[in-house]
């Protein structure tokens, strides 16, 4: 089979109103086209199972019946790029920014981002935490900590949204009250591997700035900085000692460089 007839054979797969591919025999001599609509139905039908696992709260936010015609539009538009399922559904948020029928949830978008997140999370390197001595030994010499760099965990991702994803995201967890969360709230959230599940830990809009910060390689006086900037959005002060003692809490440091430790 040549790459043009695989092209075609792969977008007939995805498009439901598509002809058979061209070159396709069935052994009996029969007309291959009701044997092709069933593999073609099969393999969308798994593709869109597959992103309904990846993204359940988003799933339940709008409905089953919704969220699989939505996904099975970006079947179409978007197929897998690898044949790791776990990589497949990157582009659903952004998509569902696009999508006009979904412009009434407007949060949705980044409650996919938010458990994209996760699976991120889950999969990603492993790393070993920064032990309490070494931690001591890096907070007792104050002079240095400006200048220092922290290196986060490999797992960690920082979500920053003008809606409470957080708080939708646990309450469809079963750890608040659905009716009690407004979803317009701002709110961010760092998602990181702890164990054998992935972590989601609201935090003040000013501390994600800070670990956003510090990800990009910028020095702690850098993330301070930045969390200042950020702190207004709050309407409260950026409080460093909460935000090192939450990475510290969850494990998601994994090293402390002090200027001596660079190149």
């Amino acid at each position: 089979m040549t790459a043009h007839s695989q092209a075609a054979f792969a977008a007939a797969l995805r498009d439901g109103a598509a002809p058979v591919p061209p070159g396709l025999r069935a052994w009996n001599g029969s007309d291959p086209a009701a044997r092709f609509a069933v593999y073609r139905n099969n393999v969308v039908s798994s593709l869109v199972a597959a992103l309904g696992e990846t993204f359940p709260v988003v799933r339940e936010l709008v409905g089953s019946e919704f969220f699989d015609a939505m996904a099975r539009l970006f079947v179409a538009a978007q197929p897998p790029a690898t044949p790791v399922l776990a990589e497949y559904g990157a582009g659903l948020p952004e998509f569902i920014e696009g999508f006009a029928a979904a412009a009434s949830v407007p949060y949705l978008a980044d409650v996919a981002r938010l458990e994209f997140a996760r699976v991120q999370a889950f999969h990603a390197a492993d790393a070993p935490a920064l032990g309490a001595r070494q931690l001591a030994a890096r907070l007792a010499d104050p002079a240095a900590l400006p200048r220092a760099r922290l290196v986060l965990h490999p797992s960690l991702h920082v979500i920053r949204s003008p809606f409470a994803v957080a708080s939708l995201w646990a309450a469809h967890q079963g750890h608040a009250e659905l009716g009690d969360v407004d979803p317009m709230q701002p709110e961010a959230a760092v998602v990181l591997r702890e164990d054998d599940d992935a972590a989601v830990i609201a935090l003040p809009h000013a501390a994600a700035a800070f670990v956003v910060a510090l990800a990009a390689a910028g020095t702690l006086a850098d993330a301070v900085a930045a969390a200042g900037s950020s702190a207004v959005a709050d309407g409260r002060p950026f409080d460093l000692s909460s935000a090192l003692g939450l990475l510290i809490g969850h494990g998601a440091l994994t090293a402390w460089l002090a200027p001596g430790d660079m190149p």
